[in-house]
C-alpha cells in the first residue's frame, strides 16, 4: 500500500498485537478499521489498574513536564505508554 500523503510504500509494525502502518519517509501513522478502537481499550484497560498508573507516573516523569523544565531540557520526552506503541 502506499502513503496517501507522499506514495512510499508503507511498512508494517506489529506493536503489541496491533498492526499499524506507517511511512519511513513522512512518519504518517494509518491505522485500519478496527485499529484505533483497540488501542483505546488497551488504553483504558492499562490505566483501570493503579499500579499501572503509578508506575508510568514515574516512568515518563510526568511531574516534571513544566513550561520551565522544557525550556531548559529539550530532549524528547515520551509521555505516555501509547509513545511506545507509536515509537518507530
Amino acid at each position: 500500500m502506499k502513503c496517501p500523503n507522499c506514495q512510499t510504500t508503507l511498512l508494517i509494525a506489529d506493536k503489541k498485537g496491533i498492526e499499524i502502518d506507517y511511512c519511513p519517509d513522512c512518519r504518517g501513522v494509518w491505522l485500519d478499521r478496527g485499529e484505533l478502537e483497540k488501542i483505546t481499550e488497551r488504553s483504558a484497560e492499562h490505566y483501570s489498574k493503579r499500579e499501572n498508573y503509578e508506575s508510568d507516573v514515574k516512568k515518563y516523569d510526568y511531574n516534571r513536564q513544566s513550561d520551565d523544565y522544557n525550556r531548559t531540557h529539550p530532549q524528547k520526552k515520551k509521555k505516555s505508554f501509547l509513545d511506545d506503541m507509536f515509537d518507530f
